[in-house]
């Protein structure tokens, strides 16, 4: 096993059901000690992105690596570094807290006792009860519990927090997903709820029908993108027609615009059409993902 490469290193992943593209040509190379965020309506793609990681779908077109391996050729070697937890979290629900605890240490040499004990006591679960009983947030700290008491190289979080209340959303967010970090390890959290990629990420791919549209560091993503707002004369019953613009919003007289370091191009179209801009600041990550996706509805709409 190779220690030198990259946790997760995708190339050209292509990936159809029948009539639908779910994945198109998808390249990511995720290094060490990020936390990755993939962020995407349902059905974007992310889900079959990820069952490609854990091996649970072979790459038809393309290729898949993680950590040097083919998930799929490789099934012990590479999931015996890699903690997950999804939406669906399928626990035994005969048993309860303290056997589940025990059965599972059994499969991970690396399972450290004092640590579940310490996730346990810090994610209030009764060692006594049992696994039906536990209430949703419950049985999503449990299996939260169990992808991290062996300490995985990798951790990854298909949509964890969906429908969770704010205290276990926190829990997995900043106590959790933070901590694996600053060990060294990677975590790889995919998810619909933006508010939270923007609290945690260190970089971040957008996903559309498959494609990855856009992908960088969080910080520079983040830069790249402004808002601008726009101010006529006389009100607009159209939306203006903006160049370097990814998205518009707004009415009458003012509007809204998203850039991608096209801010020249922009200030000089909206002077042209006689208004002026009144504001400037950064935009945010719900801004970004809306202006891109109305670009590659655009681009689907109306293909060159």
């Amino acid at each position: 096993m190779s220690t030198s490469s990259p946790p997760v290193e995708i190339q050209g992943l292509s990936r159809q059901f029948q009539n639908k593209l779910a994945l198109d040509n998808v390249s990511l190379r995720i290094e060490r000690g990020r936390v990755f965020g993939l962020v995407g309506e349902n059905g974007a793609g992310k889900t079959t992105l990820i069952k490609h990681i854990l091996g649970l779908l072979r790459a038809k077109s393309g290729s898949v690596r993680v950590f040097g391996l083919n998930p799929v050729a490789s099934p012990v070697q590479v999931l015996s570094r890699i903690g997950s937890l999804s939406e669906n979290r399928d626990l035994p629900a005969w048993m309860r807290i303290d056997e589940l605890l025990r059965y599972t240490a059994a499969f991970y040499p690396t399972w450290d006792k004092g640590f579940a004990e310490q996730l346990r006591q810090q994610f209030g679960l009764d060692p006594s009860a049992k696994i039906k009983n536990l209430s949703r947030g419950e049985n999503a700290r449990a299996g939260l519990l169990l992808a991290l008491a062996f300490r995985p190289e990798l951790l990854v979080l298909d949509e964890p927090s969906s429908g969770l209340d704010p205290v276990v959303r926190r829990d997995i967010l900043e106590a959790i997903i933070r901590t694996v970090a600053d060990e060294g390890r990677t975590v790889i959290f995919s998810t619909h709820l933006l508010d939270e990629v923007e609290r945690v990420a260190d970089e971040l791919a957008m996903m559309f029908h498959g494609r990855v549209v856009l992908h960088g560091p969080l910080d520079d993503v983040k830069q790249k993108h402004r808002r601008l707002v726009l101010r006529f004369d006389a009100a607009q019953t159209l939306p203006p027609n903006i160049e370097g613009a990814l998205g518009i919003s707004g009415s009458g007289r003012e509007w809204a615009i998203i850039c991608n370091g096209k801010q020249d191009l922009a200030i000089a179209a909206v002077t042209r059409l006689g208004g002026k801009i009144v504001a400037e600041e950064p935009a945010s990550l719900e801004e970004i993902f809306v202006a891109q996706a109305a670009g590659v509805q655009a681009i689907t709409r109306n293909p060159a």
